[in-house]
């Protein structure tokens, strides 16, 4: 069937095939199974109704995950319209299910153009959301620019990821951030749990089922040692790879050094690595001189949220046009020298391009983060100065005791004289 495109002012939907949502209902309930912590939430919403009448619109990676965050949102009350954050990352029978079953607008087909993307951004922006949520902070900034006169019924948003962090201090650095914002990625909950396993395997994940290669002996060069890389680089030595690390940041150098992986800047790197992961959220992190001196055969993926961290042009300067697509997901670029250079997901997120993002299990912190920064903000609004706000520490521990409940496992407390002490300052030696 072709795909099934309404007009953003009829506010619908604009998904590749309704037909598919019997399997996306069946693979949301599987995800559901392993995110008990943010069925609490729901069922919580439920009863309460804290987003009642509330408009959200979310730009997110339409997932198995991020359906059962928006059916947590339209439980507690909330009107959703969602489109993707990625181009590559909408998982089509789970954009069908939401708008069959559930009655929200989505706006997402995995594969979409670049012009497209957008437009979806700009159907999502035309239901005229009173909160926004949002992953690498796209939806945010084509209100700000595009359409500021949606800002005036905006209460308050959230931001999923690290890149879009980033761009949201900058934004009120400079004084033209209008409403509050979580940084739910700077949840303890969420960085140390999401960013280093949830990335850490699905990246690997992504390049496994792009092409099938042996981890095992290979040469694996990650760029950034941030809480995503060292994800990754557990993962690739744990699957028998030899690591190695590129860093700007002396101290997070150190540390990879210092966990056993070999640190060099990327211009040693180039010629060793079998495989080269970038995961920065900077621009331009592997450039024409790196192809260079890169082995014929070497695979580049990305796992940062923007493909500018490759610079793609520069790999078709230097094939001059001759590539081919030997898989899916695999470009293989054949550079005038003899060598090739394969590009794995056309250099975007290679978890969801390639694969089905974070496992379930790791999102359910996240996205009960994000459920409980929204009920947060919400009960707030009109409270708030316009910045970029952390994740309350109540709500992080709180996450993390759910998911320990869930787990099964239980801690120790405080006893009464050990709560005095720490409260104390006349006991010493």
């Amino acid at each position: 069937m072709s795909t099934t495109q309404m007009s953003s002012s009829a506010a619908s939907r604009d998904i590749k095939d309704p037909a598919l949502a019997p399997a996306g209902r069946k693979r949301i309930a599987w995800a559901a199974q392993s995110m008990p912590v943010l069925g609490a939430i729901r069922d919580r919403f439920s009863k309460e109704k804290p987003f009642k009448g509330l408009r959200v619109g979310a730009c997110l990676h339409v997932t198995t995950e991020t359906a059962n965050l928006v059916l947590a949102l339209t439980a507690g009350g909330a009107d959703v319209a969602l489109c993707a954050s990625n181009p590559l990352s909408t998982q089509d029978d789970v954009a069908a299910t939401l708008s069959a079953d559930h009655g929200v607008k989505v706006f997402a087909v995995k594969g979409e153009d670049h012009a497209r993307y957008y437009s979806h951004i700009e159907s999502v922006v035309a239901t005229s959301p009173q909160f926004t949520m949002d992953d690498g902070c796209d939806l945010v900034t084509t209100i700000l620019t595009k359409f500021p006169e949606k800002l005036d019924g905006i209460v308050g948003g959230t931001e999923e990821t690290t890149t879009g962090v980033i761009r949201l201090r900058s934004m009120e650095s400079e004084g033209v951030l209008k409403y509050p914002i979580v940084a739910v990625n700077d949840a303890l909950t969420k960085h140390l749990f999401d960013n280093r396993y949830g990335t850490g395997q699905s990246t690997l994940d992504g390049i496994v089922r792009a092409t099938n290669v042996l981890l095992a002996g290979k040469t694996i060069v990650i760029a950034g040692f941030g809480w995503c890389g060292r994800g990754i680089a557990q993962r690739a030595r744990g699957m028998g790879a030899q690591v190695v690390v590129t860093e700007i940041d002396p101290t997070k150098a150190l540390e990879a050094a210092m966990e056993g992986y070999a640190v060099m800047p990327m211009e040693q790197a180039a010629a060793r690595g079998d495989i080269f992961i970038t995961v920065t959220g900077n621009t331009g992190v592997l450039r024409e001189e790196h192809f260079m001196s890169m082995k014929s055969g070497a695979l580049v993926a990305n796992s940062g949220h923007f493909n500018v961290e490759i610079d793609i042009e520069a790999l078709e300067r230097l094939a001059e046009g001759e590539k081919s697509k030997p898989r899916e997901f695999v470009d293989e670029y054949h550079i005038g020298d003899g060598r090739t250079i394969c590009l794995l997901g056309e250099g975007r997120l290679i978890n969801l391009a390639a694969a089905e993002g974070h496992p379930a299990a790791v999102m359910d912190m996240s996205f009960a983060n994000q459920a409980l920064a929204a009920e947060y903000l919400v009960l707030r609004r009109g409270t708030l100065a316009p910045a970029v706000i952390g994740v309350p520490e109540e709500i992080d521990k709180e996450v993390a005791r759910l998911k320990l409940a869930a787990l099964g496992v239980s801690i120790d407390a405080l006893t009464p004289d050990q709560r005095k002490y720490l409260a104390s300052w006349h006991e010493g030696t």
